[in-house]
């Protein structure tokens, strides 16, 4: 790819679970799929490499607010709703709904990353961070996706990388 690292807006450390917005001098801890790291259709693993920013969603969105399909349902995240739908992969607050840059490896056919609907996206804040467990996507708590979500704008570079990423950029 023709990027360097030096140019991402968004640096995601896989090996760390960590996300970092060098311009901004800001880090967060996330939680990455649960699966594993890889980038085949289906299997619920997070995808590595060069993506953009594709679409940013629920930028009016009240925190807590639950998407399903990437449409703000209405409802706000609260336990009551937790046991109500147990099962649900909450999706909450804002989405920044990522692209693969890199052509055969995180984009097309049975790898595609943006086909996959793989996101940045808010989870309950019961939900562990610093350790896998989406099923894909890359989890971040509430006020962070907001404050990423308001930092960055579409079109954003994002690397994902499996190796633990230096501290330098």
């Amino acid at each position: 790819m023709p990027y360097t690292l030096e140019q991402a807006d968004i640096l995601i450390d896989l090996a760390q679970q960590t996300l970092r917005l060098p311009k901004h001098n800001k880090f967060y801890v996330i939680s990455s799929g649960k699966n594993g790291i890889g980038e085949q259709e289906n299997s619920g693993k997070t995808p590595r490499g060069w993506h953009r920013v594709a679409q940013k969603i629920g930028g009016e969105a009240q925190k807590n607010s639950v998407f399903i399909a990437r449409q703000p349902t209405g409802e706000i995240y609260d336990q009551q709703l937790a046991q109500q739908f147990p099962q649900r992969d909450w999706i909450l607050s804002r989405i920044l709904w990522l692209d693969g840059l890199e052509a055969g490896f995180n984009q097309g056919e049975g790898c595609d990353t943006f086909k996959r609907y793989i996101y940045i996206h808010g989870t309950p804040e019961t939900e562990p961070m610093g350790i896998p467990m989406s099923h894909g996507c890359i989890r971040m708590k509430n006020d962070e996706i907001i404050e990423l979500f308001e930092l960055i704008s579409e079109q954003a570079l994002v690397y994902i990388s499996e190796q633990a990423l230096k501290d330098s950029y």
